[in-house]
């Protein structure tokens, strides 16, 4: 197991090389799908309005699932859908037996109640994690896939041996889709845990405090180096471009000579994300199918 302990030379948890690995066994996974039930396995995707950011995840999404052998159903709506209307589609993928994952990609319109919408998505569907049932599953111990970006996380984590029992992790964010299930999920792993915010006071005082660190409050290299004590594993699950590709949420120049572990941006959360997307629908058609 890789200890959190001081070390001039951290690991890098590279997510970009993990999730290509991770892809060769869901492309024979897929292929025992397809030879039991003669169907492949379908991610629907669900895209409201014309957000250029939201179209190209979409893509990325369908591209990922081609490399595994995977069919998409891109499912494209106006902006000017009503959450009557949308709840209809979610309804009728639902009811669809060759769709095996939905996911409604955030964020839908302001008209929309995003959270009905997310919560129409039947629970054996729901790949991305988003449904307040899936979240208190999973927050109990109970079967539930798992919110994907600290899905991933937690997948690279456990691939690269960092141990997590009786550690202290701290998690800047407290999102409902990346900090509140990030927290829960260490929690479950045995850390004790500590989520601070963007009102949170002297969070420098709380950061340096943990073996585990990560960031997901969404603000460029808001964390500092200075506050993260040596030996640290360093987890950044933001990205912000920049002219030079991009930051995340901690500053990381440098980092490798501090922390026993991190994930480098771009390359270290952001692959686990889609590929823990893909690894969850296959393991619904799975089920699906018997198998």
């Amino acid at each position: 197991m890789t200890q959190v302990s001081d070390s001039t030379t951290a690991i890098c948890l590279d997510g970009k090389a993990l999730a290509k690995q991770i892809e060769q066994s869901l492309s024979e996974r897929v292929a025992a799908i397809k030879s039991k039930t003669g169907n492949t396995p379908i991610l629907a995707t669900i895209l409201v309005g014309e957000d250029p950011a939201s179209a190209t995840y979409v893509r990325m999404k369908g591209n990922a699932c081609k490399r595994v052998g995977m069919d998409s159903m891109r499912v494209e709506m106006p902006t000017a859908t009503t959450t009557e209307e949308l709840l209809a589609k979610i309804d009728e993928l639902n009811n669809n037996p060759n769709v095996h994952g939905i996911l409604l990609q955030h964020p839908v319109p302001a008209q929309i109640e995003e959270r009905a919408c997310f919560d129409a998505i039947d629970l054996a569907k729901d790949v991305d994690g988003v449904t307040c049932l899936g979240f208190g599953r999973m927050s109990m111990g109970e079967p539930a896939y798992g919110s994907c970006t600290p899905q991933g996380i937690m997948h690279l984590l456990e691939h690269e041996g960092i141990e997590l029992s009786g550690k202290h992790a701290v998690v800047v964010g407290r999102s409902a889709i990346l900090g509140k299930p990030m927290a829960q999920m260490l929690l479950n792993a045995n850390c004790t845990v500590t989520i601070c915010h963007s009102r949170t006071q002297n969070l420098a005082d709380h950061v340096a405090l943990a073996d585990i660190i990560v960031g997901a409050v969404g603000v460029p290299e808001l964390i500092q180096q200075a506050w993260i004590k040596p030996g640290a594993v360093v987890v950044d699950a933001g990205f912000h471009p920049t002219d030079n590709g991009g930051v995340g949420d901690i500053e990381l120049a440098g980092i490798e000579a501090k922390a026993s572990a991190y994930t480098p941006v771009p390359g270290g959360v952001g692959p686990m994300t889609i590929n823990t997307l893909i690894r969850q629908t296959v393991e619904a058609a799975e089920k699906a199918a018997g198998l």
